[in-house]
């Protein structure tokens, strides 16, 4: 198998269809369906039987983007006609049958025969609905049903900030109140050593109500504290019970942006740092822990199942009360890995169960908590994660709140898409149903499980099963769950030949103008027999989105067993894909291959083993849960970027173009462009570099030397603009302190441990003793060819 093949990094691989051609159909195929439906799935022929199935090694498992952005998919203005079986339920589609006569449908996934509704009177082959043509495989339903509610934003603010910060948070969040719906309810939570509830009445007094930092507090002692128990709106007879306007239930604390945003603009701008005066050696006493469950508390007495989001801001860790992540002397330096294997954070389980405990209430709720921590040391997101992982909320990690990348990432969350709304719904649940030959197995994502058993849950559960809907508190257009499936078709009950198996993704949501949605998507795929036509099936394996599968499996594993586990599951695998799908002679590794559509995928299982998804060394616990949480939630393309980071060469030889992910793509008269996902990093070879220094760039004569310089800088910009959260960006060059970004990610094809073997001057040798890409195929050649495994 040529190695540069298996070098191309993602962007080659989409751009260059030339070695691909006999792939063509089937990468039109998947490209055609991930446009329309925003599903990919893993094979897209489908293994006829459950024994087939479990030795294809990767699970039949997709991604799903249940809010994809399309623009000729405007939403229709009816109610979706369902099957009237009661354990079914399907929404009508493009695969039921129809007898236009009759005025009948069968459901095709339970045979049921359904009477269409009155109002589909007048139905033809002719005349059809929306919802029976093929090229509306997904559609939207506007639902009138049910009173709408305005969006919630809920601040907490953390007051122990250094004077500089405090100013800069201050300001992103007045800006903030702009970008909201003028209808939007806003509520303000600060907190340091105690924590202040912020009545937002009109009167021009601050009035807040102020709980101790130490004591936690039930869901009903909180209501009954800040007076939700009973409603605060004085009924008068002969008034209707609820206007738009004044929701009956105490509002005091949640007000509409128009009426309130002078004033809360004031009270922002008055906001002090935090009194309590903190000795030298000490950290400052913050009680985050009791704050979100105050913030939990008042949305659950005032708003249950209404599309809120508390949106936490915080610049350091909990250090007193419920959910405290460390002490308040600075000579305890916060948990580091070591002290979790040495089992020595003696704070980090009990902290862990009280976010856990408020994460499942929010969920339950429907509300969602984003988390922006920043600081220079831990927050304590290891311990918090669950907050935003269950609850589907954005996690965003920084410096400082001073600096662009909060700046400009906090005020994309208020982006708009092409229709001039939000970018985010609300209280969303997904419902998948399967035709009889399959059970679903799991969802991994920014969910939680809705608990709906029925027939077509599986007993073998991958992430989040046992269930067949899930709820998902916020959604965006990027937000993506992978879920796995099981072929529960026996050996001996061959499925017809030309046989579909069918999945339908039906999920409801709030959307930002607070109306009630319903998008369905139903897809179907061939069945085929795995012994006499396993060449169909391997030609429609999908190595992007099974890399991004098994890699999502991986991570999910991590975080409850060790690492070393982890990686050693992974390699089995893939020696086991190798050994299923390679061509070889027993014993012989240079007679093994790969064919097309297997052969990018052992390097993304080489890149994802040196990812910070897997390797926590060099990393803090917080930045691994931050890494994870991001992995979890974004879509493909984004997902291939973070496993195998993208690199562009600038040179004088021609345009830029992408190069290998490789330490031989590091030469002196280059510029390199690389994208982690995470971060952005520019990278000046050595002699780029010296010409940067002599000054170059600034004399006429050298024109071309300054455009070199700037088109780097110009693409980074445009990535920069786009991207949610802002990556951090590293300006570095030959030699520089940062230039560890860099080298850290490429393939080390040389080390200092190679470098006199090779015979060649070219590339930057790099000093690790990780293995190369070209060690590791040939470790894997030997593996899967050898007859004793």
């Amino acid at each position: 198998m040529s190695m540069a093949l298996l070098n191309l990094p993602p962007a080659v691989r989409t751009r260059n269809k030339s070695f691909c051609s006999p792939m063509a159909t089937y990468l039109e195929f998947i490209q055609q369906n991930e446009e329309r439906d925003g599903v990919r799935f893993s094979w897209n022929v489908w293994p006829s039987s459950r024994l087939e199935a479990t030795r294809m090694v990767v699970p039949l498992a997709c991604l799903l983007t249940p809010l994809k952005e399309r623009l000729d998919l405007p939403p229709v203005q009816y109610e979706p006609v369902l099957c009237s079986r009661p354990t079914c339920k399907a929404v009508l589609n493009p695969l039921c049958q129809v007898d236009y006569r009759a005025k009948l449908w069968a459901c095709n996934f339970c045979f049921q025969r359904n009477q269409f509704p009155p109002a589909y009177a007048g139905i033809s082959e002719v005349n059809q609905p929306a919802e029976l043509m093929p090229q509306f495989s997904t559609i939207e339903y506007i639902v009138q049903r049910g009173p709408q509610t305005p969006m919630i934003f809920l601040y907490v603010v953390d007051t122990c900030l250094e004077e500089e910060d405090l100013q800069a948070l201050k300001e992103s969040l007045q800006m903030s109140l702009s970008l909201l719906p003028a209808d939007a309810l806003v509520g303000l939570i600060t907190f340091g050593r105690m924590v202040q509830v912020h009545e937002l009445s009109c009167e021009g007094i601050s009035k807040s109500y102020v709980f101790r930092g130490t004591k936690d507090l039930t869901a009903k002692q909180i209501q009954d504290m800040l007076g939700l128990s009973r409603p605060a709106v004085p009924l008068q007879p002969g008034r209707p019970l609820q206007t738009p306007e004044q929701p009956v239930i105490s509002s005091r604390f949640l007000q509409p942006v128009h009426k309130i945003d002078m004033n809360l603009t004031d009270l922002l701008g008055e906001l002090q740092r935090d009194p309590w005066p903190v000795t030298q050696g000490k950290r400052p006493l913050r009680s985050t822990g009791v704050a979100l469950s105050i913030a939990v508390g008042l949305l659950e007495g005032t708003f249950p199942n209404t599309g809120a989001r508390i949106m936490l801001f915080t610049g350091g860790p909990p250090t007193q009360g419920p959910g405290m992540v460390v002490g308040d002397e600075l000579k305890t330096p916060i948990r580091s890995w070591h002290d979790i294997e040495k089992d020595n954070a003696r704070f980090m389980r009990k902290a862990t169960k009280h976010y856990e405990t408020l994460a499942n209430r929010t969920a339950a709720n429907g509300h969602c908590i984003d988390i922006y921590a920043c600081a220079l040391d831990q927050t304590g997101l290891l311990e918090m994660k669950c907050c935003a992982n269950l609850t589907g909320g954005h996690m965003v990690m920084g410096d400082s709140f001073n600096t662009s990348l909060f700046k400009q990432t906090f005020q994309r969350v208020f982006n708009k898409g092409f229709n001039g709304e939000f970018r985010m719904a609300f209280g969303a649940s997904l419902d998948v149903k399967t035709s009889r030959e399959l059970k679903i197995a799991g969802a991994i994502g920014p969910c939680t499980s809705l608990n709906a058993k029925g027939p077509c849950v599986s007993e073998n559960e991958l992430g989040v099963g046992g269930t067949s809907q899930w709820k998902i508190c916020s959604l965006d257009p990027s937000t993506t769950l992978a879920i796995y499936f099981e072929v529960v078709n026996q050996h001996n009950a061959p499925i017809p030949q030309g046989g579909r198996g069918a999945v339908q993704f039906v999920t409801q949501y709030q959307h930002s103008n607070t109306q009630k949605r319903i998008r369905v998507t139903t897809i179907a795929r061939n069945w085929a027999d795995a012994q006499s036509q396993l060449q169909h099936i391997e030609a429609a394996f999908d190595q992007e989105a099974a890399a991004v599968l098994m890699a999502r499996l991986g991570v999910y594993r991590a975080e409850s067993e060790e690492g070393p586990d982890v990686l050693r599951w992974l390699d089995r695998q893939l020696i086991r894909l190798c050994q299923k799908f390679g061509q070889y002679n027993k014993d012989d590794p240079n007679s093994f291959r790969l064919s097309e559509s297997f052969s990018l995928y052992p390097q993304f299982m080489f890149h994802l083993r040196r990812s910070p998804f897997l390797q926590v060394f060099n990393n803090s616990p917080d930045e691994s849960s931050y890494y994870r949480h991001h992995f979890a939630r974004q879509d493909l393309t984004q997902s291939l970027i973070m496993i195998q980071p993208i690199l562009y060469a600038y040179s004088f030889h021609g345009p830029p173009e992408p190069v290998l992910l490789d330490s031989s793509s590091i030469l002196p008269d280059r510029i390199l462009l690389m994208d982690t996902f995470f971060q952005i990093v520019i990278y000046l070879g050595e002699t780029i570099a010296q010409w940067q220094k002599a000054g170059y760039q600034d004399m006429p004569e050298y024109e071309n030397f300054k455009h070199l310089l700037q088109a780097p800088l110009d693409d980074a910009q445009e990535i920069l603009q786009t991207r949610f959260p802002m990556p951090r960006y590293i300006h570095t060059e030959h030699g520089g302190s940062q230039a560890r970004f860099l080298l850290s990610k490429v393939n080390p094809s040389q080390t200092h441990n190679n470098l006199y073997a090779w015979g060649q001057e070219s590339g930057a040798p790099i000093l690790t003793d990780d293995v190369s890409l070209q060690v590791f195929m040939d470790h894997l050649k030997k593996l899967a060819v050898s007859s004793a495994s």
